[in-house]
């Protein structure tokens, strides 16, 4: 992939410089290039020339000599230190040197000090983040190989399913699952998406998953999961050939979250409630996306105090909406599977294990960071 277009990807192969960085002494700053032994002669040196970064022209350096040079210029071949202009005054064709602190080498890049020709550069797994971009491009590289980024399809099942901005029906909710799942997917340089709505119908959900297993890595069905009578997710996936490897979780929320695989292909069924969907995405749907980009512990787990008791009120793993400070993390209001106003307020899930049901203040729990656009 070209170098530019990489950002957000990860490197699928070892990269080796090819050249020294520096490819050859540099001035660290503005000032004055001269040969150190010469301040044995006294601090006033005749200014022999001058060279800017760029230049590459060589100085024939007279004793007692000095070349203004400035920051990333090349060193000329006799000089091995530079002075910052700040500690010198200039009299005419003469400059005068006043530090005393100053030793041999000081404000000298050496050649190779960055990296040197054949070090490793980046390791395979480096995520390509704008420093590593841009420390790639100093190496004169202009492609990379990197992992490629998933297609992701995502099939929203409901009839009582309304796009925003049209007039509601009795009974129809505005659908807000697909935008936040492409939301989602984009926080996480995930842009190549399809969004499909499918009606309550068993064949046509067997049709529309057919399709999509024909051209994404990923399927992200939401809605359809359990075991109601419009429910036909899992009868789809079966019809369409997909292995099961999981459905139900005694998780609270997405109880009844499902994920299958078809040869190299992931598809998991989501419960539809919003708030549902978008847990069972942080922690099950990310740590496939983790296997197909090749890029490792996309989301942050750390081990926060509460600020305050919780209890549980079923013996169930529990996520639970929260917000992180340096005071600890507190689990916030409205944590039924339908609410997304406390979602929308949360940077982190608190992560409750199935079979403990009293938490105290102070305790440190499992919490689950959040990312932001």
């Amino acid at each position: 992939m070209p170098l530019h277009n990489a950002g957000g990807c990860v490197l699928a192969a070892d990269l080796y410089a090819n050249i020294n960085i520096p490819g050859f002494r540099q001035s660290a700053m503005d000032g004055y290039a001269f040969r150190f032994s010469d301040l044995e002669r006294g601090n006033e040196f005749t200014i022999n020339g001058e060279v800017a970064a760029g230049d590459n022209q060589d100085f024939l350096l007279q004793p007692s000599g000095a070349i203004r040079i400035f920051t990333g210029a090349a060193l000329p071949e006799d000089c091995d230190t530079v002075v910052m202009q700040e500690k010198t005054e200039t009299e005419g064709a003469y400059v005068i040197i006043n530090d005393d602190q100053l030793i041999q080498g000081r404000n000298v890049r050496r050649e190779g000090s960055e990296i040197k020709k054949g070090e490793l550069a980046l390791p395979t797994g480096t995520q390509l983040t704008p420093a590593a971009i841009g420390f790639l491009a100093s190496l004169g590289v202009s492609e990379v190989n990197v992992c490629s980024k998933p297609i992701v399809y995502i099939i929203i099942t409901g009839n009582e399913l309304q796009k925003p901005g049209l007039s509601l029906k009795h009974g129809q909710v505005y659908e807000s699952n697909s935008v936040m799942l492409e939301t989602a997917l984009k926080q996480l340089g995930i842009s190549n998406t399809n969004v499909i709505h499918a009606k309550d119908d068993l064949n046509g959900i067997i049709n529309t998953l057919h399709g999509a297993l024909e051209k994404a890595d990923i399927i992200l069905l939401t809605g359809g999961v359990s075991v109601g009578k419009y429910d036909f997710v899992v009868q789809a996936a079966e019809a369409c050939g997909v292995q099961q490897l999981f459905h139900k979780v005694a998780q609270r929320p997405g109880k009844p979250i499902y994920a299958g695989k078809k040869e190299n292909k992931i598809v998991f069924g989501l419960p539809g409630n919003p708030a549902s969907v978008l847990t069972c995405f942080f922690n099950y749907v990310v740590a496939a996306l983790e296997s197909f980009t090749g890029r490792k512990e996309i989301l942050q787990r750390k081990f926060l105090p509460l600020t305050n008791d919780f209890s549980k009120k079923v013996k169930l793993t529990q996520f639970l909406k929260a917000v992180y400070n340096q005071d600890g993390v507190n689990p916030l209001p409205a944590q039924e599977s339908f609410r997304l106003s406390s979602f929308s307020l949360a940077n982190c899930l608190v992560i409750l294990p199935e079979e403990k049901m009293e938490f105290a203040k102070g305790e440190l729990v499992e919490t689950l960071l959040l990312p932001y656009l």
